[in-house]
């Protein structure tokens, strides 16, 4: 039933994002520096430690990533070390983030608020697609966030010069 749910949330997300058309994407692409394909959707495939920017149906950029330090199972709750998983949006972009560079996800959603209500827990936040940053580097291991999904610093100065607020980010298990 929850699964339902979600697939119905997700697919009058998507029409809403795609009725309001974003803007001319390609000038706020231009002005960070990126004149390719508008980027329409960010899939992150959390057991494959992929994170795909696609353009329509065609895929831009790929790049390996790190997740939570439980990078199994769907975020619960604040603390729980996992990634959310589920539809979310890019919400804002940091360009003064401790992790050199970060992209913020639209977590949580009223679902995800709900959930952790019922556990009577709450759901957390500040889940962003992030640099290394000086902790990351110095930690210098595999799956090493709260909960975030982390890429080199080079990679997340490309991935903030491509996205912009309104894109949709599937976290997939």
């Amino acid at each position: 039933m929850i699964r339902a749910i979600r697939v119905l949330i997700a697919g009058v997300a998507l029409a809403v994002v795609a009725s309001c058309g974003g803007g001319d994407s390609s000038k706020s692409s231009k002005l960070k520096g990126y004149s390719g394909p508008p980027v329409t959707q960010v899939v992150v495939k959390k057991g494959e430690r992929k994170l795909y920017l696609i353009s329509g149906k065609t895929v831009i950029k790929s790049y390996e990533i790190d997740l939570g330090r439980q990078p199994v199972g769907d975020k619960k709750y604040e603390g729980d070390g996992r990634t959310p998983e589920g539809l979310y949006f890019v919400d804002r972009l940091n360009p003064n983030s401790r992790y050199h560079l970060s992209v913020g996800i639209s977590y949580p959603s009223a679902q995800d608020v709900a959930e952790a209500a019922m556990l009577g827990l709450r759901p957390g936040g500040d889940i962003f697609i992030h640099g290394l940053g000086p902790e990351g580097r110095a930690l210098n291991k595999a799956d090493w966030t709260a909960g975030c999904i982390a890429v080199t610093d080079e990679e997340i100065e490309e991935i903030f010069a491509m996205l912009r607020p309104g894109v949709p980010i599937f976290i997939n298990p």
